[in-house]
C-alpha cells in the first residue's frame, strides 16, 4: 500500500535487439525532404528552422485552401525557410491551417512569400484557427469540357476526317480547361526543384504535345484530373472522420446567472465554475460535474460504449455527448478549448504527425526512387537511338510513358490513408491512439502485462474485515489507522479510512508522515509513531509472529490485501480489503488468448491475492509483492526471452514498466489530463476488451499496408515491363497510376467501416 509514484512518460524507448521510435503527440522534428510523391502522406506537425529563437516571436496563423498534402507542405516549408525572421512552422494538413513562428513586423511578408507559390493564405484570429476549413466548391464544367473535348480529339483522330490542326484544337482545348492547374502547380515545383506528380505529369503531357500525340495528351490530361478529383474526395473523407469530431459539440449553451436567471450563452464564452443546464435531447456543450438531476448519458463519442451511462450527483459528463432522459445541472469543469473531446481530437490531429515504420520505409523509398526514374526515363528516350539506331519519336513516347507509370503516387499515398483510417475508427471505439507508430506496432504484441488495481478491477475496494490485536486498543486503532490512510490517495487506503469519513469521525493530527513505496506509510500521532503497511512491512521490522502469519495468510488466500497497523511494541489491528474484478476483465482476457497473447498480472499486492485475481480472470501468471522497480525488471525479463510486450495500467503509476514497454496502455483517460498526455494507447473508459479490439484494428491495418504496398508494386512492375516491351500507351499508364491509387485508398478506407 503505497502512494502513487507519479513519473512523466519515456521520451524514447528501446529494446535489447529492435529500435523503434517513440513519438509523443506533440512532435517536433527537423524539417524533412519531400518525395516527390503524392498527397495525404504524414507529416511532421512542427518544423524548426535554421533562425534562432528571440523573444520577440509571435505565432500567426493562416488558412490556405490549397496546403491538403507534403506537396505543398515542401514548397512552403522551403520557401518560408529563406524568410529571415521565421523560426518555426506548424502544419495541420486536415484543417489546411499554418502555423507560423517569427519575429517580423507584420504578416505581409509571410502572405507574399505564399503568394509566390500560387497560394493564398488567410490570416487567422485565435478563435478560428483551430476551426474545420470548409472546402471551396468549384466549378465543374471546365472540366466537362475537358472531357467533352478529349473524345472529340481522339474521335476526331481515329476517323481521319478531321485535320491536324482541328485535332491538335480540340486537344488544347482539353488540356487548357481541365489542365492549367496541373501545369501551373508543376511549373511551381520545378521552380522550386520538387519532382512530385504535377512535375511529371506536366512534363509528360507536354512532350507528347511536341511529338504531335494530341489526342492522347488530351486524354492523359483529362483522366488524370478526374483521378485527382476522385482521390481529393475519398481522402477528405478520412479527413471528415477526425473532423466531424468537431460538430459534436453545440455552439451555444443555457447558463446560471448571478441572479438564478438561465441565459443562452456562447459555449465559448462560459467560464470555469459556471452552472450549465442540459435538457433532455441535447448535447452537453462543456466538461463538467453534475451538481443537480439524474440522467442516463451517450458517451459513445467519448468512450465508444454503446449503452448509455446514468448520472447522478458528482458524475462527471463530457462535451460531445447526448443526455437523454432526465434534465441536468452541471458545474463547468474545463474551458471549450480544454475539453475531453477537443483533447481527444488534438491528440488524434498531432498523432498523424507520427510516423509509422511503413510510412518511413515508404518515404525513404520514394526520396530515391522518383529521381532515379526520371533518370532512367532521360536514359530511355536518349540511349536506344544515340547507341542502338532506335527511333527517336518511339523511344521517347516510351520515356514519357514510364514517367507516368513510375509516379510512386500509389505507393506514398497507401500507408498515410490506412494510417490516418485507423486512427479515426480507433477514436470511434473510444480508443485514443498516440501516433501511426504505435497503431502499426500493435500486431507484433505477444504478452501483455497488467497492474491489477484499477486495471483488472474496480480500484476501489471496500475493507471487509478489522480484527482488533488488543481489544481495549480497537477503537482507537480504527480512528488512528483511518488518520493515516487519509493522507493517502492509495485505493486500499481509501477503503480504510471511508467507514471512517463517511461516519464523520474527527480524524487525528500526523505529523512526520512518510510514505514507504510499496510498504506503506509512517506517521507520528500523539508524539507516538505508527506504521500501516502491508505483509511486507511487518516482516521487515520484525514483528510478524506465527500466529499473526497464520492470520494474514488465511486472509489473503481469499483474494484480501491485508493491511496492519502497528507501533513499537508490535502489530495493534489489522484491516481486510477486497477489491472486486469487472466483469469486463474475463472476457478481455479470453480474447486476448485467442488473439495468441499471453498475459502477466504484476502487482504490489500479496502473491496470494495476486493468484486469486487471476485465477478468477484467467490470466497465465501473477506476480505479487513487486515495487516499480519488481515491475521493470519483469518486463525487462520478458524481452529477454524475446517477447514484445505491452503494459497496462493507469497512465500515471508504474511509469518504469510503462516506459519500458513496447506500448503502454492506460485504463480510464476520459477526463484524465496524465493519462492522455502520457499514454501510448489511451482507453477512454474501463473497458479493458478495448485492447483486443485495438490488437484486431492493428493487425488489419497492419495487413491493408502490405496489400497495399504490395499492390503498387506489383503493378507498377508489370506495367514498366510493357512499356519496355512498347506495349502501353500513355492513357493506359495514367489507368495504371491512378487506378492504383485510387485502390489503395479505398483499399485504406475500408478501416473506417464499422
Amino acid at each position: 500500500m503505497s502512494q502513487p509514484t507519479h513519473s512523466h512518460k519515456h521520451d524514447h524507448k528501446h529494446d535489447h535487439e529492435h529500435e523503434h521510435e517513440h513519438a509523443h503527440a506533440a512532435v517536433s522534428l527537423h524539417a524533412s525532404h519531400d518525395h516527390g510523391g503524392c498527397c495525404a502522406s504524414e507529416a511532421p506537425a512542427t518544423v524548426r528552422l535554421g533562425a534562432k529563437a528571440s523573444a520577440d516571436a509571435r505565432l500567426s496563423r493562416f488558412r490556405i485552401e490549397q496546403m491538403d498534402c507534403p506537396t505543398e507542405q515542401t514548397l512552403i516549408q522551403n520557401r518560408l525557410g529563406k524568410l529571415a525572421g521565421v523560426e518555426e512552422l506548424q502544419f495541420n494538413l486536415i484543417n489546411r491551417v499554418l502555423g507560423v513562428r517569427h519575429a517580423l513586423a507584420d504578416d505581409k511578408a509571410i502572405v507574399a512569400a505564399i503568394a509566390d507559390l500560387g497560394m493564398q493564405a488567410e490570416p487567422l484570429d485565435g478563435e478560428r484557427a483551430g476551426a474545420a476549413s470548409i472546402p471551396v466548391r468549384k466549378h465543374w464544367w471546365p472540366l466537362a469540357l475537358s472531357g467533352v473535348a478529349a473524345v472529340a480529339a481522339e474521335a476526331a483522330h481515329f476517323s481521319g476526317m478531321v485535320p491536324q490542326w482541328g485535332i491538335a484544337g480540340l486537344a488544347l482545348l482539353a488540356i487548357v480547361s481541365g489542365g492549367l492547374g496541373t501545369y501551373k502547380k508543376g511549373w511551381i515545383a520545378l521552380k522550386n526543384r520538387n519532382l512530385n506528380i504535377n512535375a511529371l505529369m506536366s512534363i509528360a503531357v507536354t512532350g507528347a504535345l511536341l511529338i504531335g500525340q494530341w489526342p492522347e495528351a488530351a486524354m492523359v490530361m483529362f483522366l488524370f484530373t478526374v483521378a485527382e478529383l476522385i482521390e481529393a474526395r475519398s481522402l477528405s473523407r478520412a479527413r471528415n472522420a477526425i473532423g466531424s469530431l468537431l460538430q459534436l459539440t453545440p455552439e451555444r449553451a443555457t447558463v446560471r446567472q448571478a441572479d438564478g436567471q438561465w441565459v443562452e450563452q456562447q459555449a465559448k464564452d462560459i467560464a470555469l465554475d459556471a452552472v450549465v443546464r442540459v435538457r433532455p435531447g441535447e448535447r452537453i456543450a462543456l466538461d463538467g460535474e453534475v451538481v443537480t438531476g439524474q440522467s442516463s448519458v451517450d458517451q459513445a463519442a467519448i468512450t465508444g460504449e454503446s449503452l448509455p451511462v446514468e448520472k447522478t450527483l458528482g458524475d462527471k459528463v463530457f462535451a460531445g455527448t447526448i443526455n437523454q432522459a432526465g434534465a441536468l445541472e452541471y458545474r463547468v469543469t474545463a474551458l471549450a478549448d480544454n475539453s475531453t473531446l477537443a483533447r481527444i481530437i488534438h491528440a488524434v490531429e498531432q498523432a498523424q504527425g507520427a510516423r509509422a515504420p511503413t510510412q518511413r520505409f515508404v518515404d525513404n523509398f520514394s526520396r530515391y526512387y522518383t529521381p532515379a526514374v526520371f533518370a532512367l526515363a532521360l536514359a530511355v528516350a536518349v540511349l536506344p537511338p544515340l547507341l542502338m539506331a532506335g527511333t527517336w519519336f518511339d523511344w521517347i513516347y516510351r520515356a514519357l510513358v514510364l514517367l507516368v507509370v513510375a509516379c510512386p503516387c500509389a505507393l506514398v499515398i497507401s500507408t498515410p490513408v490506412t494510417i490516418v483510417s485507423g486512427l479515426a475508427a480507433a477514436a470511434r471505439k473510444g480508443i485514443l491512439i498516440k501516433g501511426g507508430v504505435h497503431l502499426e506496432g500493435g500486431h507484433r504484441l505477444d504478452y501483455l502485462a497488467l497492474d491489477k488495481t484499477g486495471t483488472l478491477t474496480h480500484g476501489k475496494p471496500v475493507q471487509t474485515d478489522f480484527v482488533p490485536l488488543k481489544a481495549a486498543f480497537a477503537t482507537h486503532a480504527e480512528q488512528i489507522a483511518a488518520s493515516l490512510a487519509a493522507r493517502s490517495d492509495h485505493p486500499v487506503s481509501q477503503a480504510i479510512a471511508r467507514p471512517a469519513l463517511e461516519a464523520g469521525d474527527a480524524l487525528l493530527e500526523v505529523a512526520d508522515l512518510q510514505a514507504l513505496t510499496g510498504r506503506g506509510v509512517r506517521g507520528s500521532i500523539e508524539g507516538q509513531v505508527y506504521h500501516l503497511g502491508n505483509h511486507r512491512l511487518v516482516e521487515e521490522l520484525g514483528l510478524c509472529s506465527p500466529a499473526l502469519e497464520t492470520q494474514l495468510d488465511s486472509l489473503e488466500r481469499q483474494g484480501k490485501s491485508v493491511v496492519v497497523l502497528l507501533d513499537a511494541s508490535g502489530p495493534l489491528a489489522f484491516f481486510a480489503v477486497a477489491d472486486t474484478v469487472r466483469d469486463t476483465s474475463r472476457e478481455a482476457i479470453a480474447q486476448l488468448h485467442a488473439l495468441g497473447i499471453k498475459t502477466v498480472m504484476l502487482t504490489g499486492d500479496n502473491p496470494h491475492t495476486a493468484e486469486a485475481i487471476a485465477a478468477q480472470v484467467g490470466i497465465d501468471e501473477a506476480r505479487g509483492n513487486l515495487l516499480p522497480a519488481d515491475k521493470l525488471q519483469a518486463i525487462e525479463a520478458l524481452y529477454a526471452q524475446g517477447h514484445r510486450v505491452g503494459m497496462v495500467g493507469d497512465g500515471i503509476n508504474d511509469a518504469p514498466a510503462l516506459a519500458r514497454a513496447e506500448l503502454g496502455f492506460a485504463m480510464a483517460a476520459a477526463g484524465t489530463d496524465t493519462a492522455i498526455e502520457t499514454a501510448d494507447v489511451a482507453l477512454m473508459d474501463d473497458d479493458l476488451r478495448k485492447i483486443p479490439a485495438f490488437v484486431r484494428l492493428s493487425r488489419q491495418t497492419r495487413a491493408i499496408l502490405m496489400q497495399n504496398i504490395v499492390l503498387a508494386l506489383v503493378i507498377k512492375a508489370v506495367f514498366l515491363g510493357m512499356t519496355f516491351a512498347g506495349l502501353a500507351t500513355m492513357w493506359m499508364a495514367v489507368f495504371a497510376d491512378m487506378g492504383v491509387s485510387l485502390l489503395v485508398v479505398f483499399n485504406g478506407l475500408r478501416l473506417l467501416r464499422k
